[in-house]
Formats: C-alpha cells, structure tokens, sequence
C-alpha cells in the first residue's frame, strides 16, 4: 500500500470500547499524526428493551458513546495544540428521532449528533473541525449483528458502504456540521 499509494497503514486489534486509550498510545509510541478523525464503531441490537440483557446496553453505550467520546478527548487536544484536524463522529439518521425495538442504539445516535454539534462550538475557532455523518441504512454486518431479519427499510432505502463514504468525505470537505447519507 505504501508504495502504490504513498500511504502507510497500520493494523492493531483491540476492542475499542474498552482500548480506545491503547489506540491513542499506539499512535503516540509511534509518533503518527492523526490529522482525521473517523469514529465509525458501532453496533445496534433490536428487540424489545426491557427483555433485553443490559450487558448488551452497557457494550452499546461503552461502544457508541464511552469509546468516542473518549477518542475525541485524546486526539481532539492534540488537534488543538496543533490548531488543524478534523473529528468526524458516524451517528445515524436514527440519531433524529425514537426507535422502538432499538430504542438504545437510537439513543445512543442522538447523543453521538449531539455531542458532535456542542463539540464543534466548543472547538470553533481552535482550528479544529467537528462534523458528524448520519447515515441512512447502510448494507453492512450491522443487520445480522442487530438481529434485524427481513426489514422493509433495509431492503428498500439501504445504501452501499462506499456511498456514505463518499458523503463522509464531502462532510470533511466541505466541514459540514452534519450530513444525512441517503433517501431517508
């Protein structure tokens, strides 16, 4: 990769809900600049909340809200020191309204959109840029993970990976706020 496309990557497996800060050591050991940051993980259960394991809640807050905002804290104060960056937060178009059977992981959007928007106040003026990407459906594991079979809404409005990254990019790009991938 490095030689056809001037980029060199790095691989470390950690859970990111738990080793967000070993991500920020990582890249701090080996002195790389993090000039982007994506903070796409995630992941949404659907089923009736209160019959639900609340270990399964408290992965998907850890997760959703805990690890990013964790992650923005270590690298959004590096990004100040150096006054450039962008913090880009993946919420949903989940994050705009109530979800039942997934009330949790909508909730934990709304927070993701929200943190988001009062972080790019707060960071208004420091050189550092905040946006957040909400995407529609995306075809992805997400649905087999969840535990969503057969929706409606999947199959009729879902979009490809490569389509919310392109509108990820414009987001970046054009330091939007916020962005909404797809239909709905």
């Amino acid at each position: 990769i490095v030689h056809k496309y001037g980029v060199d990557v790095h691989v470390l497996s950690v859970d990111v809900s738990s080793g967000y800060k070993d991500i920020y050591d990582y890249c701090i050991n080996r002195k790389i600049v993090v000039d982007i940051l994506i903070n796409n993980a995630g992941f949404g259960y659907y089923g009736k909340c209160l019959e639900a394991d609340e270990k399964v809640y408290e992965l998907m807050i850890d997760l959703n809200n805990k690890a990013l905002t964790g992650l923005c804290q270590l690298f959004g104060k590096d990004m100040v020191k150096r006054h450039e960056g962008h913090i880009l937060n993946v919420a949903s178009v989940a994050g705009f309204m109530p979800g039942p059977y997934m009330s949790v992981y909508y909730a934990s959007k709304a927070f993701v959109l929200n943190y988001t928007l009062g972080l790019r106040q707060e960071l208004k003026g420091e050189g550092v840029k905040v946006s957040a990407l909400c995407p529609a459906p995306t075809r992805s594991e997400f649905w087999d993970v969840a535990g969503v079979k057969g929706s409606s809404v999947y199959s009729l409005f879902s979009r490809t990976s490569a389509q919310a990254a392109r509108t990820a990019m414009k987001c970046i790009r054009y330091n939007r706020p916020y962005m909404i991938d797809g239909l709905l």
